[in-house]
């Protein structure tokens, strides 16, 4: 099969980044062609502000880009990733105008919440989900601190409610978890169209050892991913354990001066991704005290993949990824004594942890492998061709320049 990957690359790497990357090699390594259309945060340096808010709502150049390359190569799929805010979702237009089948990943929650998180002022935030304006993202700029640039995705995504984008120009979505799922359909995508598929770890990284004697997080340095947690926990438990943190971002000054205040902390920075597997691979268990849904949280396969447990934050996708008392354990997200605790239980308990380890490994290889992944894939892509098929057969929205003028829900 030939397929149309779009992918727009954010200025710091993260997790979406990786899994299409992953996704661009299973399908390869399966036989298939893979056209890549990716564009880059890092343009939006050379563009004025009305520029880039107008290609969140309507990118005409990606319009007739993605249109070429489908003309060029003739894929039966447009598999879309990150859309925002360059490529935007005119793309799907322009594949839908080839008579291409589309399927949109939801990595994260920016079809229903300005900043993609479900998280302002240290909560959980759904104040915007069902809004046919999300006018509440402007009132409290949740995107990147300021009224106008929450105001450009607020209107890309009242501009794409109301033009029908989300309901009509879309095949198949596929969501990472149930609970995502869940709060996509909440939102007001057709639950007819959302299919659950995780991401996966590929290739293998291999189990490792879990002879390191110490906790690991891996991820941002930022409020949602619950680092005022995990630090005071770290207090609590009085150099019990040590703790190596791996990443960076805002918080990085603060997790810099506990590890000053706190021997058995110690921050490593960024790390290549063998390095961080090796981290990994070594820890007891892996923090994830996240205070926020997440929609998946890659690096808990990936401790999985190399049999690590998982002490999480009872919230969202985690709750429903680590499965409590087999592949690591829950705490209350945002709860201190809990998480101290939870560290306690597993460090007394070496026969458990081993058990633990075992159990992380297996739901790895049963759920979380390119195998197990790639069939669940190739029917999503049928199921989105077949839908595309039927579709072709009715008149599509008619169209001034490049927007379809057909602006009913």
């Amino acid at each position: 099969m030939r397929i149309l990957v779009a992918h727009n690359f954010y200025q710091q790497s993260g997790g979406e980044d990786q899994c299409v990357a992953a996704e661009v090699a299973m399908l390869e390594a399966n036989g298939h062609e893979v056209i890549q259309y990716c564009l880059h945060n890092n343009s939006i340096d050379a563009m004025s502000r009305l520029d880039v808010a107008s290609r969140t709502i309507w990118s005409r150049s990606a319009y007739h880009e993605v249109r070429a390359l489908i003309r060029a190569h003739r894929p039966r799929i447009a598999h879309f990733n990150n859309t925002f805010p360059l490529i935007s979702p005119g793309a799907y237009y322009a594949a839908r105008a080839e008579n291409v089948g589309v399927v949109q990943t939801l990595h994260n929650f920016r079809l229903l919440c300005a900043n993609a998180l479900f998280f302002r002022n240290g909560r959980v935030c759904e104040d915007c989900v069902g809004r046919s304006i999300p006018w509440p993202s402007i009132v409290h700029k949740c995107y990147r601190g300021s009224r106008a640039a929450s105001a450009t995705v607020a209107s890309m995504l009242a501009a794409h409610r109301a033009l029908g984008t989300w309901r009509r120009a879309v095949d198949v979505y596929i969501a990472l978890t149930d609970f995502s799922r869940r709060k996509f359909h909440e939102g007001g995508l057709p639950a007819h169209k959302i299919v659950v598929k995780p991401n996966f770890v590929h290739p293998d990284p291999g189990q490792g050892r879990g002879a390191g004697g110490y906790g690991v997080f891996v991820g941002r340095l930022s409020e949602e991913k619950g680092l005022d947690t995990l630090l005071n926990a770290w207090k609590i438990l009085g150099g019990s354990v040590p703790l190596k943190i791996v990443g960076d971002g805002p918080m990085a000054a603060m997790v810099e001066e506990a590890a000053k205040r706190d021997l058995c902390i110690q921050w490593l920075g960024r790390k290549p991704a063998q390095e961080v597997y090796a981290l990994i691979g070594e820890a007891m268990f892996m923090l994830f005290p996240s205070n926020c849904y997440e929609t998946f949280g890659r690096v808990l396969i990936e401790s999985f993949a190399k049999g690590t447990p998982v002490i999480a934050s009872n919230l969202g996708a985690m709750a429903e990824l680590v499965d409590h008392g087999r592949t690591g354990l829950h705490f209350s997200a945002g709860d201190v004594d809990d998480l101290a605790s939870k560290v306690r239980h597993l460090m007394a308990d070496p026969a458990e942890l081993q058990r633990m380890r075992r159990a992380a490994r297996l739901e790895y290889e049963q759920k979380f492998s390119a195998r197990s992944n790639y069939h669940t894939l190739m029917a999503i892509y049928e199921r989105a061709a077949l839908a595309c098929n039927r579709d072709s057969a009715a008149p599509s929205a008619p169209v001034v320049g490049d927007v379809p003028v057909c602006l009913s829900p």
